[in-house]
């Protein structure tokens, strides 16, 4: 057997859904589309919490009461400090038989401007950020900006990311 026999028997190949099954492409695309347009709405965590919550509750899910008693197929989700969100449909099954969970995270990087973030050097305005989501400084010397507002907090410049159409 050579190499390239063996690297078909033990290795897996993802299959190409133009190729294999052509006639999905237009679901998958439909799929994109509405995806594109929650990255588009949502540049932070909170705006995608936001927008989540809406997609959610227009497919049936309602808020999360703890002292509510839950039967099998309910559809619940509780926001967390309108940063983070966790959904669940209840199962048929009991608890000990397993549970199935998907998870997933916000990943915003994005500049976070300090208090009194304004200062002037050598006549040039500077802002002074706080860093997130595993950046360094020297990416954003080529990244377009947008400002978002975060009423309780304070005003973040986050990437601007555009998904075109």
């Amino acid at each position: 057997m050579n190499g390239k026999d063996l690297e078909k028997v033990l290795l897996w190949e993802a299959p190409h859904i133009g190729e294999k099954a052509p006639e999905q492409i237009p679901e998958a695309q439909d799929f994109c589309e509405g995806y594109k347009t929650f990255l588009n709405e949502g540049k932070t965590e909170r705006e995608c919490v936001k927008k989540a919550v809406i997609l959610l509750e227009n497919a049936g899910y309602q808020k999360f009461d703890p002292k509510a008693s839950y039967k099998a197929g309910d559809k619940i989700y509780w926001n967390n400090r309108k940063k983070a969100i966790i959904a669940s449909t209840i199962g048929t099954k009991d608890l000990n038989e397993g549970l199935r969970m998907n998870g997933a995270h916000i990943d915003s990087p994005r500049l976070d401007l300090k208090p009194n973030p304004l200062f002037e050097k050598d006549e040039i305005a500077y802002l002074k950020p706080h860093y997130y989501g595993g950046i360094r400084k020297y990416q954003w010397g080529t990244v377009p900006l947008s400002m978002h507002e975060d009423k309780k907090m304070r005003a973040v410049i986050h990437a601007w990311r555009r998904c075109k159409s």
